[in-house]
């Protein structure tokens, strides 16, 4: 078989059998196929595209790629969620330990931040002594004892997509909706969860900018997943402003903990309600979404949600007094409020914008192996329809220096845009595709 011959069929509009695919993605694997090889055959995808039966084998054959999480050790129905990623998306602090506390154990692995966007990682190494570094011993041996874990994501995971993703990156290819899908969900079946949960972000901070793509990308992994054997929902939200209020590591963490605590989290709880509904629907710990919703705002309003992240801070090795008392937390010395030049109401504010604030500050990574400040980001004091005055704080400056804050307060300021007319209210959650519907 040669790479040559693949590429040409692609290029011209072939379907790539499954020994072709599998050829190609050994091939990435062992480094027996160049670059620039790989390279040509993902720009024919690009341009090509794939049926669902190839991206479904792609998919596959980079799951098998390395290692795969075998739970079957774990009692129960276990289940894993993935976001496409946003600013302020710190759902899974939240999330993991509301769904943990009503018997579905989470297995999750996690990545660490890079650019604007933040790692759930890095989060919640606010708490001093957290380690995500875990033998798939004490993974497994948690999320059975705790109801979930939350670890970095080892180097014999899936290594094909780590190969792939940094071409795909610099070649730009990263655009294609087949190559996605295998690139999260390979990740996502290597995990080994029964149920998987796709939060599929969608508007200006997000990688798919419009509904139509957004739905094209989640119908997409949603099938990959059913045909894999595994109980798959996707559920499409908004991204057109960050998520929540905080951006930042420490920020969010503390955000988080207000809602388990049952504090007014916007769209934030919305979110972790919605994502949380359709895991215990998926893994038949309720009836349907209502009841579902019942059991985890019960959770939250009796503690137990609460007590089970504090649990999971412990085992691995955090200090969970900062879950009940969030001063113990990482804070920056400086605080500036950002007010808005004008009155009227806000129109937008520029989700990737608030993000690279954030990085300005200290908050996000430029190279995988910088460091990071877990105190400093924003607050974001108004959101998109809120009514403002001349003056008044829209925003919350977290900072190391008066000077790094000044200079992020005109950064942000532009992010905003405050007009004379209220926008019209957009729903947060935009659809929720099931397999079933699709099938």
């Amino acid at each position: 078989m040669l790479m040559t011959d693949i590429i040409a069929k692609k290029r011209d509009g072939g379907e790539l059998s499954p020994e072709e695919i599998g050829f190609f993605v050994r091939g990435v694997s062992d480094g027996s196929i160049p670059d620039y090889q790989t390279s040509a055959l993902l720009m024919a995808i690009v341009w090509r595209g794939m049926t669902r039966r190839e991206t479904l084998e792609l998919t596959l054959a980079m799951m098998r790629s390395g290692e795969t999480l075998d739970l079957s050790s774990i009692s129960g129905v276990k289940a894993d969620k993935h976001s496409t990623g946003g600013v302020g998306d710190k759902t899974s602090l939240a999330l993991l330990p509301m769904v943990a506390a009503q018997g579905v154990r989470m297995a999750k692995m996690s990545g660490r931040g890079l650019g604007h966007t933040g790692g759930t990682l890095d989060k919640l190494e606010s708490f001093p002594g957290f380690s995500s570094a875990m033998s798939d011993a004490q993974f497994l041996g948690q999320v059975e004892r705790v109801g979930f874990a939350i670890a970095g994501q080892t180097a014999d995971l899936d290594p094909a997509d780590k190969k792939l993703y940094a071409l795909r990156d610099v070649t730009g290819t990263v655009q294609s909706i087949p190559l996605i899908v295998s690139s999260i969900m390979s990740k996502k079946l290597a995990a080994g969860a029964d149920v998987i949960v796709l939060d599929v972000k969608v508007g200006s901070g997000a990688f798919m900018k419009t509904e139509a793509d957004a739905l094209a990308l989640a119908r997409e992994m949603v099938e990959v997943g059913r045909l894999a054997g595994k109980r798959t929902v996707a559920c499409i939200t908004d991204m057109d402003q960050p998520l929540g209020r905080a951006v930042g590591n420490a920020l969010e963490v503390k955000e988080a903990i207000a809602l388990l605590k049952g504090g007014d989290a916007l769209e934030l709880r919305e979110l972790c309600l919605t994502l949380g509904s359709c895991i215990l629907t998926e893994a038949g710990a309720a009836e349907n979404d209502a009841a579902a919703r019942a059991k985890l705002e019960r959770g939250i309003a009796d503690g137990t949600a609460l007590a089970k992240f504090a649990e999971f801070i412990a085992a691995q090795g955090g200090d969970a007094r900062a879950v009940y008392d969030t001063s113990l937390l990482p804070d920056a010395p400086v605080k500036l409020e950002v007010r808005a030049d004008s009155a009227g109401y806000v129109q937008r504010i520029d989700a990737e914008g608030v993000g690279l604030v954030s990085m300005h500050l200290g908050g996000g990574r430029e190279t995988a192996e910088s460091g990071i400040d877990l105190a400093v980001g924003v607050i974001l004091n108004k959101k998109r329809g809120d009514a403002v005055e001349r003056g008044e704080s829209i925003a919350t400056i977290h900072a190391r220096t008066p000077e790094s804050a000044a200079s992020a307060a005109e950064l942000l300021k532009k992010a905003y845009a405050i007009g004379a007319e209220r926008p019209e209210a957009v729903p947060f959650v935009k659809a929720i595709v099931r397999a079933e519907e699709e099938a």
